[in-house]
């Protein structure tokens, strides 16, 4: 005994003693054929996504003082802009950062124009002590596309970060790449701490201590001249590289003789102070060290 057929095997038994089947087949792979061949294609289509980064400096302020007095105000204005899709900021000391996404397919250009016009327009309501905002936009080439994390057991951040600049300084040399960051670890520094009790022996202020190591550490040119159609260019000084070399600075006279910065100081070629970063986190208060330091000089390595 033959079951009924449903709808869809009505359907199909219709199209199997069809002669007009052939010919739908064969008209649908005409179809595909002319779309493969007209329809505009592209290899690597372009995703247009601005971002736009926009870093303001506020020296001698705190994270919760630069995130009430930087960054939500200036957070309110960055959503006034039309387009505007996500911000994220952050608040550390002496800085904030606000990166602001508009939606995809925005004019970059506009988008540029319109959050450079709606900053300039409010530099009157910049807080004393803090710099004029610095707009740079990105796009969507800018993200990463191979990211290496370096760690180990038997090494901090410091010699991790060495490490990483090795690496990067080869993956640099890879045809095609474009650009390289390196972020995180800590950076090779010559850190020199001062001791109150010796400046005060030698009558000497670490202002003027501080002002003697930046007029020791400089190259400057001093002239060129001709001779036997050879041009010869004259350099005074030269850059401070190592922590001896900085502990031989003189940085002062007493009683006749000259100061040099280790009779004063403790001259040390160490990695950098952590820095640690805040997102919007209540604070309770700042700490502040007994001893004061001048930081010399930050090498990438």
């Amino acid at each position: 005994m033959n079951r009924p057929y449903g709808f869809a095997g009505r359907i199909a038994h219709a199209f199997l003693d069809s002669r007009l089947t052939p010919l739908l087949i064969v008209g649908s792979l005409l179809l595909g054929a002319f779309a493969v061949l007209r329809l505009p294609r592209e290899e690597e289509p372009q995703i247009i996504v601005p971002m736009i980064d926009v870093m303001v400096q506020a020296p001698g302020m705190g994270a919760k003082e630069v995130e009430q007095r930087v960054t939500a105000p200036m957070e309110r204005l960055l959503w006034e802009i039309p387009g505007v899709e996500y911000i994220y900021s952050t608040s550390s000391a002496g800085q904030s950062l606000a990166i602001v996404r508009f939606y995809v397919g925005t004019d970059e250009e506009k988008a540029i124009v319109r959050t450079y016009n709606k900053l300039y327009a409010n530099f009157d309501r910049i807080p004393p002590g803090v710099s004029q905002p610095i707009v740079k936009p990105r796009s969507i080439d800018d993200v990463p596309i191979l990211a290496l994390t370096f760690w180990g057991e038997a090494y901090d951040a410091y010699p991790l970060r060495r490490i990483a600049a090795e690496v990067e300084h080869q993956v640099k040399q890879i045809p095609d790449v474009s650009e390289t960051a390196l972020l995180g670890g800590q950076r090779r520094q010559v850190r020199v701490t001062l001791d109150t009790a010796r400046l005060t022996g030698f009558h000497l202020a670490p202002l003027a201590v501080a002002q003697r190591i930046q007029q020791a550490n400089q190259e400057l040119a001093a002239g060129r001249f001709s001779r036997e159609n050879t041009e010869f260019q004259v350099r005074t000084g030269q850059f401070l590289a190592s922590a001896a070399e900085v502990g031989r600075v003189v940085v002062g006279n007493f009683a006749g003789r000259p100061v040099s910065l280790e009779e004063v100081a403790t001259v040390e070629d160490a990695p950098e102070e952590p820095q640690s970063y805040v997102f919007f986190a209540p604070g309770r208060g700042s700490l502040q060290s007994g001893s004061q330091s001048i930081k010399l000089a930050d090498w990438k390595a």
